[in-house]
C-alpha cells in the first residue's frame, strides 16, 4: 500500500522522516511517496486534503481536525522553540509595547501557529504580507517590511545579519500558559481504514526513536535539504524541534494543544472544534 506523506525539508522533519522513508526500519508494507514542501505549502494541501499524512502547523490544524486526525508521534512541541518578532531598523525594539499598527509584518504564513501567537500577542498588528519564511530576513534588510515573524533555523541566524529580536514569542506562550508551545504535528487523513491510521502512527514512532537512537544516520539525507545550513546549525535545530513531544505526545503535550485551541476559540480565531482531534483516544 502506497500513502502520501508531506514534510517539510527542515532538518526536524528531516531527521525524524528518514528512518521511515529509507527502509531503515520495518515499514510494515507500507511504501510513501514523499512530498517536500514549506509549512504553509502543506498547510494549504491540508486544507484541500490532498495527502494522505502531513506534517502541518497547529494552527492549520484546527481548520482540518474533521478531515485529519493528530498523530501521537512525530510533533514539534518545546520550551524555547517559539517564533521571534524581528526588525531591521534596532529602534523598533524599544517600541515593543506600542508597535505602530501601520507597520507591515512578513508573515510565513496565513495558518501558520507564529501567525496566530501573534495575534494573541499584538492583536492590532494586521498589515500583514504572506512569504516564505526563508524570504523574510531579505525583505527585511531590503526594507520592504518594518518586522518581520520568523521560524526555524532562522532564529540561529538573524543577529548575523544585523537583525534585531524585539520579542521572543515562545517565551509569551510560556509565560501565559506554562506549558510547552505546539507548532507543528503529524496528521493522519480519517478516510483511511483505522489498521492502517495506527500503523501509521506506530511506524512514524519508530522512525523518531530510531533517529535519537542513530543521529548521524540520516545526516546526508538532513544535508541534502538543509540548503546552506552548517552541520552545527542543523543539529542545534533538530535538538529544538525534536524532543519527548516527538516520541509521544503524552499528557503535557496534549495538555499545551488543548489550551491552544481553547484559547484560539474564546478569542473567536477559529471556529469550534467539533470533535476529538488524536487519532488514539
Amino acid at each position: 500500500m502506497k500513502l502520501s506523506l508531506g514534510f517539510s525539508p527542515c532538518p526536524n522533519d528531516t531527521f525524524i522522516f528518514d528512518a521511515l522513508i529509507h527502509h531503515k526500519i520495518d515499514t510494515e508494507g507500507l511504501e510513501f511517496e514523499v512530498f517536500f514542501d514549506d509549512v504553509e505549502t502543506l498547510n494549504q494541501k491540508a486544507l484541500k486534503s490532498e495527502l494522505d499524512i502531513t506534517k502541518l502547523s497547529f494552527h492549520a490544524f484546527a481548520y482540518v481536525h474533521e478531515q485529519y486526525a493528530l498523530l501521537d508521534s512525530g510533533s514539534a512541541l518545546g520550551f524555547g522553540v517559539g517564533p521571534l518578532l524581528i526588525c531591521h531598523d534596532e529602534k523598533l525594539v524599544a517600541q515593543q509595547e506600542q508597535l505602530n499598527p501601520n507597520y507591515k509584518v512578513g508573515i510565513p504564513g496565513k495558518y501558520t501557529t507564529a501567525n496566530f501567537l501573534l495575534g494573541i500577542a499584538f492583536p492590532h498588528l494586521t498589515n500583514k504580507q504572506e512569504m516564505v519564511f526563508s524570504d523574510i530576513e531579505t525583505s527585511l534588510l531590503e526594507d520592504k517590511i518594518d518586522l518581520g515573524l520568523i521560524i526555524h533555523e532562522n532564529r540561529f541566524t538573524y543577529t548575523e545579519k544585523g537583525l534585531h529580536k524585539i520579542v521572543d514569542l515562545g517565551s509569551y506562550w510560556e509565560q501565559l500558559t506554562g506549558c510547552a508551545i505546539p507548532l507543528g504535528g503529524i496528521v493522519v487523513n480519517r478516510s483511511l481504514d483505522q489498521e492502517t491510521k495506527e500503523k501509521v502512527n506506530r511506524l512514524i514512532k519508530k522512525s523518531v526513536e530510531f533517529a535519537f537512537a542513530n543521529p548521524k544516520s540520516g545526516l546526508e539525507f538532513i544535508k541534502q535539504h538543509a540548503q546552506e545550513m552548517s552541520e552545527e546549525v542543523m543539529y542545534k535545530h533538530i535538538e529544538l524541534y525534536v524532543n519527548q513531544y516527538s516520541i509521544e505526545l503524552g499528557k503535557e503535550g496534549r495538555k499545551a494543544i488543548d489550551i491552544l485551541f481553547t484559547m484560539a476559540q474564546d478569542r473567536g480565531l477559529i471556529a469550534p472544534i467539533k470533535q476529538n482531534i488524536y487519532l488514539i483516544p
